[in-house]
């Protein structure tokens, strides 16, 4: 797999029944290794492993509904209250990270509303703070620690 911008990670990877599989730490499974699953992972270990955030606070891939279709967030984290504190969609690395792709982010931040928003391709990063309240958002320069 490509090296990514973040720092090295080891992780668990297998070929289980002939294909390429990798351990996801939160789900606590193995899963097969796509090129975005390879930046899902180095991300969730950047987290937790250099910005403080718990492991037992993140969901990965789970189901949400918008406007009645069925929806699957990448990433998210929850405050230490249990409210959603960030979001994170992740793309592969050969995928550039556009309008799109933060439309996407923020529509399912419609429903789970949490405060920050992440786009990552494990090559760039953004986070942008969101303001439901006023329906504002602003980028920040850097991914915050946890609880800043």
């Amino acid at each position: 797999m490509i090296q990514l911008n973040l720092p090295d990670v080891r992780c668990n990877v297998n070929k289980i029944d002939g294909k390429m599989s990798i351990f996801d730490i939160i789900r606590k499974k193995f899963v097969m290794l796509t090129p975005e699953e390879w930046v899902r992972q180095h991300f969730i270990h950047y987290l937790i492993d250099h910005l403080g955030y718990s492991k037992g606070l993140i969901r990965v891939e789970f189901g949400i509904q918008y406007n009645e279709l069925p929806k699957r967030p990448d990433i998210l984290v929850y405050d230490r209250e249990g409210r959603p504190y960030a979001l994170v969609e992740c793309k592969a690395p050969d995928v550039k990270i556009t309008q799109k792709t933060f439309e996407q982010a923020a529509t399912y931040n419609r429903v789970v509303k949490a405060r920050y928003l992440m786009t990552t391709n494990g090559m760039e990063h953004y986070c942008c703070t969101i303001d439901h309240d006023k329906g504002s958002y602003g980028f920040l320069k850097d991914i915050p620690k946890f609880g800043d």
